[in-house]
Parts: structure tokens; C-alpha cells; sequence
């Protein structure tokens, strides 16, 4: 098969360009100024974008579908995840005890219940979606853009704190930020969703339980910042 003419190549190019600022960038700064009114619509949308990501990746055939899965072994991914997250979780636990002592296990000494539900639904409903979109779609669709693997995670960590400025807070998007660099960094790595869904999950869960969920939840924020 012949490439491409030049001109098409650059076209895409241009076309892919603004697709990444309007979709990464715009669009999050445009849901902070209606969070009031879209906070219902939060998971469906990212449920119907990162579905529509998925069959664009599908549809391509330079994409290895074999990233939505694991791709890597376990065992090797595992221990390349907890290596990062046990002195970072024990460093956030610290910082928690010593600032914010009263929301320590505020979640499941509250809400045993519900913190079950979020454990379970979280890393399905929220998680996967968002490593589709923020991983695996961002890395294989504008890899032409991000010109080697560091501007690519850096630009993933970016984006990925931008999109979580809807809660109005600075924790949210200052944490998100830099679990999107390790979760970035990882995908980079090894070219799995499924393990980064994990690595992600397990961070997710983990703020949830130690009492620093509340600011990922719109409805909550003021009272935590009060």
C-alpha cells in the first residue's frame, strides 16, 4: 500500500491537534463553570467518551488491541506498582494524621456500606473508562504530536489533573496530577491498560478509605474547604 500523500499526513496532524486541545484541555475548563449543573452527567460522560475512544482505537489498525489487556506479567507489574505506592500511601497516611486527623476512615466509619460500593464500582465504572482515555487513547492517538515518551506522560499528568478541576478544589487536580505521571509512567512502560487500571484503582481506593474521597465528590467540596 502506498503512504499517504504528505499533505493528508499534515491534515491529520492539524486535525489531531486540535482535537487533543478541545477534548483534553477546553472542554474540561468548560465543565468547571457548569459543574452545578453537570455533576449528574459526569460518569455518563466519561462511560459514552471513553466508549467512543475505544471504537476509534478499534477501528485503527495500526492500534494493538492487545494494550486493553494485561501485556505485561503480572507478578512484574505488581511489584512495579507496589514498590511506588506503599511509601507513597504511608507518606499521604502521615500527612492525613498530622493535618486532617478527623477525616481519617471518615468513609467506611460513616458509610461501611457505601465505601464497599465504591470500592467494587469505582475501579469498574470510573477507572477503566478513564485509563482508555487518558492512557491508551491519549498515547496511541496523539503520538505523532507528543514527540518522545516524556512529553507524552508529562502531557497525560497534565491533562489528566485538568479534568479533574470540576471538583473546585486543589487537591483534586494537584493528586491527579501526579498519580496521572506514575499511571503515564507505567503505561509507558508497559503498554497495558488493564495493569494501570490497577495501579489506578488501588490509589483510587486507597484515598477513598483513608478519608480524602470527599474531595473527589462535587457535592462535598465546600464543607471540606470550610
Amino acid at each position: 500500500m502506498a503512504p499517504p500523500p504528505v499533505s493528508d499526513t499534515l491534515r491529520n496532524q492539524r486535525l489531531r491537534f486540535w482535537e487533543l486541545w478541545v477534548l483534553f484541555v477546553a472542554f474540561p475548563i468548560g465543565l468547571f463553570f457548569i459543574r452545578d449543573h453537570f455533576a449528574r452527567w459526569i460518569v455518563p460522560t466519561l462511560l459514552i467518551t471513553s466508549a467512543a475512544c475505544s471504537l476509534i482505537l478499534l477501528r485503527d489498525p495500526t492500534f494493538d488491541r492487545r494494550r486493553f489487556g494485561l501485556a505485561t506479567p503480572l507478578g512484574q507489574g505488581l511489584a512495579m506498582i507496589l514498590r511506588r505506592f506503599i511509601p507513597g500511601a504511608l507518606a499521604i497516611t502521615l500527612l492525613l494524621v498530622i493535618f486532617r486527623p478527623e477525616l481519617l476512615f471518615s468513609f467506611p466509619r460513616r458509610e461501611p456500606f457505601w465505601w464497599a460500593v465504591v470500592m467494587v464500582a469505582y475501579p469498574l465504572l470510573s477507572v477503566y473508562p478513564q485509563e482508555i482515555l487518558f492512557r491508551t487513547f491519549f498515547f496511541h492517538r496523539y503520538r505523532h504530536l507528543l514527540t518522545s515518551e516524556r512529553i507524552a506522560v508529562l502531557w497525560s499528568a497534565a491533562v489528566f489533573g485538568l479534568a479533574h478541576l470540576f471538583f473546585a478544589n486543589w487537591i483534586a487536580p494537584t493528586l491527579t496530577a501526579a498519580g496521572g505521571y506514575l499511571f503515564a509512567r507505567t503505561y509507558a512502560r508497559t503498554g497495558s491498560t488493564l495493569l494501570v487500571t490497577l495501579e489506578h484503582a488501588l490509589w483510587g481506593d486507597f484515598l477513598f478509605t483513608i478519608g480524602l474521597g470527599s474531595y473527589f465528590f462535587g457535592g462535598s467540596i465546600r464543607d471540606n474547604l470550610g
